[in-house]
């Protein structure tokens, strides 16, 4: 597995970030992203459960960086997200977070992605269409900034 960069402020990734998650990720070189992750309990909305933002955030992380496979300067943002949630995502809990391409062609693309708890149950899955992040915002974005890269 490859192992994906991450950002400084990035609320899923940024190793900066005091309020974010600090998730990493790895991809096969192909097709797929992965992570495994533990949600803090201050990720919680009903006792226990964790809020329902984070899972969509969490997958909208793992499904969006199915692009950067290869090359991690092709960047894409969510155009459309969809999430089902299956059944409820306890905090503190060991939990598998994949993510697949279903097609990725010229500036568009479409990926589906799953949070799985220890038992192998589906909790959440969602799919998404990405676009191409436009030229004029790339060429102005001052990347020092974002300080992305893969840590050791």
């Amino acid at each position: 597995m490859n192992k994906q960069p991450n950002s400084d402020h990035c609320f899923v990734c940024g190793r900066k970030n005091p309020s974010g998650l600090y998730m990493q990720f790895y991809d096969n070189g192909n097709d797929e992203v992965y992570s495994d992750y533990t949600v803090a309990s201050r990720y919680q909305s009903y006792p226990g459960i964790v809020h329902g933002g984070i899972l969509a955030s969490m997958l909208d992380e793992v499904v969006g960086r199915v692009a950067i496979i290869g090359d991690h300067h092709h960047f894409m943002v969510s155009v459309r997200l969809q999430v089902l949630y299956r059944h409820p995502v306890p905090v503190e809990t060991p939990l598998k977070i994949r993510g697949r391409i279903v097609r990725l062609k010229g500036r568009l693309g479409k990926a589906q992605g799953e949070i799985i708890l220890p038992d192998g149950t589906v909790a959440c899955e969602a799919s998404i269409t990405l676009a191409d992040v436009p030229a004029n915002i790339l060429s102005e974005a001052n990347f020092a900034l974002l300080d992305w890269r893969v840590d050791q």
